[in-house]
């Protein structure tokens, strides 16, 4: 997670606009133009990837493209927690379960969509 992270997470917002994007080393997210968290082009790194977006309540862009999110930083903490699981060990799908149906619920998303 980067400092710019971080400082997003101090200050709670219900609107923060953030880009997932694609391109060949693997998905990014930002805000504003600054990184907030990488996902390289690895088995681990795109299963993170995935799951991201799917907290984020967006489909992953194709290569070259990005994909916008409108979120609270209720959702943003979830999302970035997200990658810092590791996908090798079934505990951390537990955790992934309540990080991905908690920024549901804050998003105002159905069982459904989830």
């Amino acid at each position: 997670m980067s400092q710019r992270a971080d400082d997003l997470l101090s200050t709670p917002r219900a609107h923060l606009r953030l880009e997932l994007r694609q391109d060949a080393a693997g998905l990014t997210l930002l805000h504003e133009g600054a990184v907030l968290v990488e996902c390289p082009l690895t088995r681990q790194g795109m299963t993170a990837a995935g799951f991201m977006a799917q907290a984020l309540g967006v489909d992953i862009p194709p290569l070259g493209e990005s994909a916008v999110a409108r979120v609270s930083t209720g959702v943003l903490y979830r999302v970035i927690a997200i990658p810092r699981l590791d996908f090798d060990k079934e505990e951390s799908y537990i955790l992934l379960e309540r990080l991905l149906d908690e920024a549901g619920m804050q998003r105002g998303a159905t069982s459904g969509d989830v």
